[in-house]
C-alpha cells in the first residue's frame, strides 16, 4: 500500500512538472541598435562592413524584411516600442529637445509593456538609452516608474551622445566613471585620447550579468544600445563624446576616420549580440528565449562618403529623418531556437507589436487600446493565423510637420505641406525606392489614404502639427 501511495505521488509529481513545463512562459530580449541601416548587415545586403554573428542569428532565425521602427527618430520610436500606440496615438511624438523635457516624457497613466510584463511577474531590466523621462521636469517617465525592476544607462538622450561619459544612472542615482577630461602637455592643447570606459561595452556586461542572475525566473531585458549613433571619429575632445575605442579590422582602410568609425562600432556592436546569444547557449536558456535585434530608426549620414560606401539604406531611398522607407525600415530578426524556424518573411510589422506579442507569450494583461497586433502566430509557425495591418501609421515634427501611412502592406502614402495637401502615393510592390508618385493613376487608393491621415492621430497639446509648405520644411 504505501508503495502504490509513493507510486502514486511520483506520477501526480511527474504529471505537475510536464503541466507546469508546458506552463513555461519565455524569457524576452530586445535588442536595439541606434541608427543602424536596413542595408547595414551582412545578412541584409552589406558588402563592406563585417557582422559575423548577426548573420548567423539571422540564419538561425526569422529574419524579417519588411518591418518598420516607430518613427524615423529616436524618442518617438522609444515611445511607440514601449507603449505599443502608434505615432499618433504614443505619448512622445519628437524629439523635444533640451528646452521641453516635459513633452518627451512618459506620464503616470502611460502603461508600458514593461509593466505588463512587471504585473505578470517577470523580472524586468533597460540596459542603455531610455530617452523618455528624466530627472526634474521630466521625473514621470522615469524607467522604474514604468515597469523596470533595475535601469543601467542613460536616461536623457544628448547625455546618450557621449560614448565616454563621465557618469551614468543606476536605476535613479548617479555612478561615476572614470572618464574625466585628461588635458595633453603642459599647455593643455587637447585632451587623451583614451578614455577608459566605452558605455557600450559597460551596457554589454550588464546585460550579460542580469541574464546570469535570473536563470530560475522569466525576465525581459530591452537592451538599447547606443552605437552605431554618431560621433564615431577619433581624436576629439571627450566632451564632444567623438569618440569610438579603436578602428578595429578597418583601421588601415583609405577611408575618411568617421567611416572607418561607422564601420568599427557596427562590427562590435555584432561581437556584442554574439556573446549574448553565445550565453544563453552555455545557460541552456537559449530554447526559452526569444531574442529580437532591430534598430530605433534609420540610419544616419556620418560622413559625405558614407552613405556611398556603405549604402546603410540598402535599396530603399532616405535616411534618418525620412518618411520614406529609408528612414524608417530597420532591420528586424527573431531568434528562438525550436521555437521560430529559420526562414525569411515579408510580413510588414512594426514597432506597436512588440507589445501584444510580449504580452501573450508571458500571459500579461494588455490594454484594450493597442495599436500592434501580436506577432506570436508568425513566430510560431502558424501563419495562416497571422492577422494584418490595413494601415501603419508614422509622422514627424521637426521643420515641418508630415505625415505617413502604409495601406495594405503595399501603397504608401506621404503628405506635407497642410491637411488637406494632396497625399504622394508609392507603389511599393513596383517602386520598392518609392522614386514614383502614382496618385493620378489610384486616386482612390490616393484618397483612402488621405481621409485615414486626417483621423489617424490623437489631439495632443504638447505634439500640434505645425506645417510648412512642402519643400519648404526640410
Amino acid at each position: 500500500m504505501k508503495r502504490l501511495v509513493f507510486s502514486l505521488s511520483v506520477l501526480f509529481c511527474a504529471l505537475c512538472g510536464k503541466a507546469e513545463s508546458a506552463e513555461t512562459r519565455p524569457n524576452l530580449i530586445w535588442i536595439m541598435a541606434d541608427d543602424l541601416g536596413w542595408g547595414d548587415l551582412g545578412s541584409y545586403g552589406q558588402k563592406v562592413i563585417k557582422t559575423p554573428r548577426l548573420d548567423r542569428m539571422a540564419a538561425e532565425g526569422l529574419r524579417f524584411t519588411h518591418f518598420y521602427a516607430g518613427a524615423t527618430v529616436c524618442a518617438p520610436s522609444r515611445s511607440v516600442l514601449m507603449t505599443g500606440l502608434h505615432h499618433g496615438h504614443t505619448r512622445v511624438r519628437g524629439n523635444a529637445g533640451k528646452d521641453n523635457p516635459a513633452a518627451q516624457a512618459l506620464k503616470s497613466g502611460d502603461i508600458t509593456v514593461a509593466a505588463a510584463l512587471q504585473k505578470a511577474g517577470y523580472r524586468t531590466a533597460l540596459m542603455g538609452k531610455w530617452g523618455l523621462g528624466d530627472v526634474g521636469e521630466a521625473e514621470t517617465g522615469l524607467p522604474l516608474r514604468h515597469g523596470f525592476d533595475e535601469f543601467f544607462g542613460y536616461l536623457n538622450q544628448h547625455h546618450a551622445h557621449n560614448h565616454f561619459p563621465d557618469f551614468l544612472w543606476r536605476n535613479e542615482a548617479k555612478v561615476a566613471l572614470p572618464n574625466y577630461l585628461t588635458p595633453v602637455g603642459d599647455q593643455g592643447g587637447g585632451y587623451s585620447e583614451d578614455p577608459i570606459l566605452y558605455t557600450d561595452d559597460l551596457l554589454t556586461d550588464e546585460s550579460l550579468k542580469f541574464v546570469s542572475r535570473n536563470q530560475d525566473k522569466p525576465f525581459f531585458l530591452y537592451w538599447s544600445l547606443v552605437i552605431p549613433h554618431a560621433n564615431n571619429e577619433r581624436g576629439k575632445e571627450i566632451g564632444d563624446g567623438a569618440h569610438v575605442p579603436d578602428y578595429g579590422p578597418y583601421a588601415k582602410m583609405d577611408w575618411p576616420d568617421q567611416d572607418k568609425g561607422q564601420a568599427a562600432m557596427i562590427t562590435r556592436l555584432d561581437s556584442y549580440v554574439g556573446r549574448m546569444l553565445d550565453q544563453l547557449k552555455l545557460l541552456g536558456l537559449a530554447e526559452n528565449t526569444l531574442v529580437i535585434f532591430t534598430s530605433d530608426n534609420g540610419p544616419h549620414n556620418e560622413s559625405k562618403h558614407n552613405l556611398e560606401r556603405f549604402n546603410p539604406s540598402g535599396p530603399y531611398t532616405g535616411i534618418k529623418r525620412s518618411l520614406t522607407d529609408g528612414g524608417i525600415r530597420v532591420p528586424f530578426i527573431a531568434w528562438w531556437p525550436g521555437t521560430v524556424k529559420p526562414g525569411e518573411t515579408d510580413h510588414a510589422g512594426y514597432f506597436p507589436d512588440w507589445f501584444p506579442t510580449a504580452a501573450e507569450l508571458a500571459k500579461a494583461e494588455t490594454p484594450a487600446n493597442l495599436d500592434g497586433i501580436s506577432l506570436v502566430p508568425l513566430l510560431t509557425g502558424k501563419t495562416d493565423e497571422q492577422k494584418k495591418h490595413e494601415f501603419m501609421y508614422w509622422e514627424f515634427h521637426e521643420g515641418g510637420f508630415k505625415q505617413a501611412a502604409l495601406y495594405d502592406s503595399r501603397w504608401k502614402g506621404i503628405r506635407q505641406g497642410g491637411p488637406d495637401a494632396p497625399v504622394k502615393l508609392y507603389d511599393q510592390q513596383n517602386d520598392v525606392a518609392e522614386m514614383t508618385d502614382v496618385a493620378a493613376q489610384h486616386p482612390e487608393i490616393a484618397e483612402k489614404i488621405s481621409a485615414y491621415l486626417k483621423t489617424a492621430r490623437t489631439p495632443l497639446a504638447e505634439w500640434e502639427p505645425k506645417w510648412k509648405a512642402a519643400g519648404k520644411g526640410k
